[in-house]
């Protein structure tokens, strides 16, 4: 039933690349086979809770610019109405999953049993609501930053009552995500980072994290959750330094503390910017060690040094993305989450809808590039023959530890061994990709 935010929009169609309609779809296309599989299968596409319906268009030089009528969301019944409205966007834009923190989805009580009674009920709307829709709970997570509480950490905070705190929320956010079907379970540690090392203990914080870590995959079991718990590694901001760093720092945490076969990531575009990393990099990095979960579809401005949260606009950036994410047999439990906002200027509902529009078809776009890469077979093949002399017995000797430096370097010398450099054909490869995308 529509609630009027969005007035006469009733839906969104596919009108194909030619069509110069704002609110159609161009190139995503649900039932669409790409590689033997539905694109809407392939993309899981999620519509984030809190930057749609929770954040009032502020930035750090200015306040509120949009005017929704569910704000303050100070109450259940201004809860519930961005609940109709949130779930109605779900619908017109054919989203199969959605996204949320507990803050963004309740009104804030004065204290833990508040918030896990107003949490409590805001959740029985929700199993409503997707039993109306079809639509289906990506993930869940709880916003452990915001609040004053949280100024020096949430599982690193030097306060054992905070750490108790958050480990109480956690668990609520758990059993909310558990209830709803959601498929994975996420932290993202917006405070879990330093900003002086001057009043910072990196070993006891390290403890406090991992033994919060190992709190909740003993709980996913507790509580029979079949999904995967997922971090988000984030390089700073707002903190200094953030102990997520970045994939290859956080498989290292996770090492650490015994938790690199129970947790994967879940890898933002931004935050791989801001980590000096390119997207394909960091997905590249979590599928070769085998922990990638699900992916935060959204970009920075490559002008500005901070995290910008713009809606998805390089279609060679997301095929390369996907490239990475098919070879790997693609998105298992995860999904496409666009943890994206409107600019400030951005009054109009309608500009909600069209930014996600513009998103999804460039993903489709990116996709269909991946697909078509892969099917081709000239890069995957050019990697596979790049490295094929490693297949050669002598040299998987080496690989399997059967041989000593000595032994070694005793047949390069018998051998007369002096290799001659072969080219990387980069420039080759990367007009292969630009016959694609």
């Amino acid at each position: 039933m529509s609630t009027g935010f969005f007035r006469d929009i009733t839906e969104i169609p596919f009108e194909g690349a030619d069509s110069t309609n704002p609110l159609a779809f161009r190139h995503y296309s649900p039932n669409e086979v790409v590689m033997g599989k539905r694109m809407e299968d392939h993309l899981r596409f999620a519509t984030c809770y809190w930057h749609n319906f929770a954040w009032p268009g502020s930035d750090p030089f200015g306040g509120q610019t949009f005017d929704r009528p569910w704000f303050p969301a100070d109450s259940m019944e201004l809860a519930k109405l961005k609940a109709d409205v949130a779930f109605e966007m779900f619908t017109l834009l054919k989203s199969p999953y959605y996204c949320f923190h507990d803050a963004d989805v309740r009104p804030e009580g004065a204290n833990f049993a508040e918030n896990t009674k107003n949490l409590n009920e805001i959740v029985d709307y929700f199993a409503q609501k997707q039993e109306e829709t079809g639509v289906k709970l990506l993930w869940g997570t709880a916003n452990l930053f915001s609040q004053v509480k949280f100024m020096s950490g949430a599982s690193t905070n030097p306060d054992p009552d905070v750490f108790a705190f958050c480990a109480a929320t956690i668990k609520t956010c758990m059993d909310a995500t558990h209830r709803l079907g959601g498929e994975n379970y996420v932290l993202w540690g917006g405070r879990e980072g330093y900003e002086t090392l001057l009043n910072t203990d990196l070993a006891k914080e390290d403890a406090q994290m991992g033994r919060m870590l190992n709190l909740v995959v003993e709980h996913k079991h507790k509580i029979g959750f079949k999904g995967e718990i997922l971090v988000e590694p984030k390089p700073q901001e707002p903190s200094k330094h953030q102990y997520d760093y970045d994939t290859a720092t956080v498989y290292g945490f996770l090492k650490r503390h015994g938790l690199e076969n129970e947790v994967k990531v879940n890898i933002e575009q931004g935050h791989a910017i801001l980590a000096g990393h390119s997207f394909e990099h960091e997905i590249a990095t979590a599928t070769s060690l085998g922990i990638l979960g699900s992916i935060d579809m959204n970009r920075n401005d490559y002008q500005s040094g901070w995290d910008t949260d713009q809606f998805p606009n390089n279609v060679p950036e997301v095929a390369l993305a996907y490239y990475h994410i098919l070879q790997d047999g693609g998105l298992k439990t995860g999904g496409t989450n666009f943890d994206a906002k409107l600019r400030r200027q951005s009054l109009d509902a309608e500009d909600l809808l069209i930014a996600h529009i513009g998103g999804m078809d460039v993903c489709a776009r990116g996709l269909k590039a991946a697909a078509a890469m892969i099917e081709d077979g000239t890069l995957p093949n050019f990697v596979k023959d790049r490295y094929a002399d490693w297949d050669k017995p002598v040299n998987q000797s080496m690989l399997a530890g059967k041989e000593s430096l000595d032994d070694i370097a005793a047949r390069v010398e018998a051998q007369g061994i002096n290799p001659k450099p072969r080219s990387g054909k980069q420039e080759y490869l990367e007009n292969v990709v630009n016959r694609f995308v």
